[in-house]
């Protein structure tokens, strides 16, 4: 074979290859800033958004450099920790909804991608569509699962009467979930009341204040919560009430039951979506995603403390659970 059409065929084969994300970076490792609320509570989603990276072809230590920060719900190191970012030159940042207006007073060019997103309707998206600026995620549609978690929670209690909704007051986002859910509950008939926290110095007093005068607790999920679930559904616990919750990872931790979506499934998403940050794609241009599956996850042990009999019908339609 003549040696210039040798060199065609080559050249050609390798225009088929695909090219490496070591290739697209000229060799120098991109580095991702997570910016979570808790290392315990994360940790399972942040494997997932991990591993998801490595099948899309970035290598940590190699390819990529990941760096967690933990916030705990504190608005403040959110603000630190975004500066800090910001002096590492990050190329992206990944981190959660109600940590966002604190992410972009600090910066407006680093892309942010919202691993677990409150519903878009406090400016984060321009649109679902064409977020727009340097944001993009994963909704959660919080506003659309209350009345099922409501309907589960009776189901569990038909005698349920008395009904308070726990949230971070220091959020717009958990506030007008806990709204809402009051408006649902009261709907429903059911005696509904607000209990706000600031920190984590007020959870133990909440209980003491709520003993005694509610049956259940419906617990809106957001930074602050999460660092603090093992403390809440120790209380809720200690007090008897039952408590519905968004997520499984807080059933583990000793609630009754959560109805929501798989989190490490939205750190996989999130995962695509910095990959085609990393790639070129602008974040305004990536759509806002939403979960399309949500997952029941029941704790008999707890419901046994609380003198509850779980329907056999409730535990055949549950995707976990734990006895």
């Amino acid at each position: 074979m003549e040696r210039r059409k040798f060199i065609k065929i080559v050249c050609g084969l390798v225009g088929t290859w695909p090219i490496s994300a070591h290739a697209l970076q000229g060799g120098e490792p991109r580095r991702i800033g997570v910016l979570g609320a808790d290392a315990t509570v994360w940790s399972s989603w942040t494997a997932a958004f991990v591993t998801r990276l490595r099948e899309l072809g970035w290598t940590t230590g190699e390819t990529i450099e990941v760096d967690y920060r933990w916030a705990g719900g504190s608005s403040k190191r959110v603000s630190d920790f975004t500066a800090e970012f910001l002096r590492r030159n990050v190329d992206v940042i990944v981190t959660y909804g109600s940590a966002a207006a604190v992410v972009e007073q600090v910066t407006t060019t680093i892309p942010i991608v919202l691993a677990v997103a409150s519903d878009p309707g406090a400016g984060l998206f321009a649109s679902l569509a064409r977020p727009g600026g340097n944001v993009t995620g994963i909704s959660i549609r919080q506003s659309g699962l209350i009345g099922k978690r409501l309907d589960l929670l009776r189901e569990v209690m038909p005698h349920l009467r008395r009904l308070v909704i726990m949230a971070n007051a220091g959020y717009a986002m958990p506030v007008l979930e806990a709204q809402e859910a009051k408006a649902t509950a009261q709907a429903l008939g059911l005696e509904a009341a607000r209990l706000e926290i600031w920190g984590s110095e007020d959870i133990a007093p909440a209980f003491e204040a709520i003993r005694g005068k509610a049956d259940a607790l419906y617990i809106v999920s957001d930074a602050l919560i999460a660092a603090n679930r093992t403390l809440i559904t120790t209380l809720a616990l200690g007090a008897r009430l039952a408590t519905m919750l968004s997520y499984g990872d807080y059933v583990a931790a000793g609630g009754l039951m959560s109805y929501g979506p798989n989190y490490a499934n939205l750190f996989r998403q999130a995962a695509d979506m910095v990959d085609k940050i990393l790639r070129g794609t602008k974040p305004g241009d990536i759509p806002v995603e939403q979960p399309s599956k949500f997952e029941l996850v029941i704790n008999l042990e707890t419901a046994k403390a609380l003198g509850i009999t779980v329907p056999e019908s409730l535990l055949a339609n549950a995707d976990k659970v734990i006895s």
